[in-house]
């Protein structure tokens, strides 16, 4: 049997009722840098053992209690003279053959690996959503800010024209002021004004000026909308407003929706304030937005004019509150509805899509904010996709 232990490659160790080390296998000792005579019959907090110990004894606590099996996930590891990393813990009870608790039996894994390859994943998928925006957002830019560029333009050939009235006018006042205007300095004026048009100028002028503030307005929106949109990086969840979130979301990725659907929104006004990390929340209902408006457009594709529409309502249930995002696409087939959050399954063909949006989505919805991520489907009809976020905080 001491063999068998031996030989598992997760770490193992074993303590007895009163936390002390009991076993201690091979795995541990190369992961902690511990042998098992230094540790073995001592109490496990007094150890040594470079973990976050704090972690390790409230699930210790939290096992004995419940008397069920307790994951401990993300639990900090920095052995000397190696890099710091991260194990997952599972702990389970264990009993005698006539059903005393004898000890607890800690299973652990080094997950620094799986982390950094999830980052990695998240990271790309991040480039992947911003090099799909980058040409939208470009676009949606370039619309206001070239008829503010043709407004100005105009306002600079107005304003020459009218300097050169203004000159004329001067000169009359000059020669009022010592005499009688000549015939020729009133000729001028006669054809100067004719000349700019200054009654189609008069009317043209407030409206150039109108049409360029709405759109640096235009400009300024989507400037703002990004910036809320790319929230600076942080794992702590903070309290959100949901709804400006969601409506600044909208704003950046108008250009994938906005020639396949109508949006509607019904965002409640009274919901309250959630708990939750700005930057991966943002991402996620950019992705279920993105899907949508593609799946009205593999609809449309046909060349009907006619849009679908996308509908984002929020609400507030119970202890926590749902984001439904509808689309009234042709709705998920049967065969891959089991498949739709599974990473790098995608239906969309070779370089349109990663199938990491929807996997990533459920594991910052369900993992990271403690929440649920499901979907309504029927074929022919559209789908709705369901985000629910509890409204207290919770251990991530």
């Amino acid at each position: 049997m001491e063999q068998v232990l031996a030989a598992i490659p997760s770490i193992l160790i074993g303590i007895d009722m009163a936390t002390k080390i009991t076993w201690w296998n091979m795995t541990a000792a190369q992961t902690f840098g511990l042998a098992s005579s230094q540790v073995v019959g001592r109490p496990l907090q007094e150890c040594g053992i470079p973990w976050d110990t704090q972690a390790i004894l409230h699930g210790l606590a939290t096992c004995r209690s419940t008397r069920v099996r307790v994951s401990v996930d993300d639990v900090r590891f920095h052995p000397p003279g190696k890099k710091e990393g991260f194990l997952g813990i599972s702990l389970t009870l264990m009993q005698s053959a006539c059903g005393a608790d004898v000890g607890i039996l800690l299973l652990g894994a080094n997950i620094t690996g799986r982390k950094l390859m999830r980052s990695q994943l998240a990271q790309a998928q991040k480039l992947e959503s911003i090099g799909l925006l980058a040409a939208g957002i470009g676009h949606e830019i370039n619309t206001p800010i070239q008829y503010i560029g043709d407004n100005i333009l105009f306002l600079q050939e107005a304003f020459h024209d009218l300097s050169t009235l203004l000159e004329h006018y001067a000169a009359l006042y000059q020669m009022c002021r010592n005499g009688l205007p000549t015939t020729s300095v009133l000729s001028q004026i006669d054809t100067t004004t004719a000349a700019i048009d200054v009654a189609y100028l008069t009317a043209e002028i407030p409206t150039a000026i109108q049409q360029s503030l709405e759109g640096v307005e235009r400009v300024a929106t989507i400037v703002r909308a990004m910036k809320e949109f790319s929230h600076p990086s942080t794992k702590e969840k903070v309290s959100v407003d949901l709804n400006k979130a969601i409506e600044s979301t909208i704003t950046v990725a108008r250009n994938e929706w906005k020639y396949v659907a109508q949006m509607v929104t019904d965002l409640a006004p009274d919901l309250p304030l959630v708990p939750c990390v700005p930057g991966e929340l943002n991402q996620v209902i950019l992705n279920i937005l993105v899907n949508a408006a593609h799946a009205l457009g593999d609809v449309g594709g046909d060349g009907t004019p006619e849009k679908g529409t996308i509908t984002v309502s929020t609400r507030q249930v119970g202890e926590g509150v749902e984001i439904r995002i509808a689309d009234t696409g042709p709705g998920i087939p049967e065969a891959i509805r089991d498949k739709i959050f599974d990473p790098f399954f995608t239906t969309k063909e070779v370089g349109k899509g990663t199938g990491q949006g929807l996997a990533i989505a459920h594991t910052v919805v369900v993992e990271q904010h403690g929440g649920q991520l499901t979907f309504e489907t029927a074929e022919g009809e559209g789908t709705t996709f369901i985000i629910r976020l509890p409204l207290t905080l919770s251990r991530s």
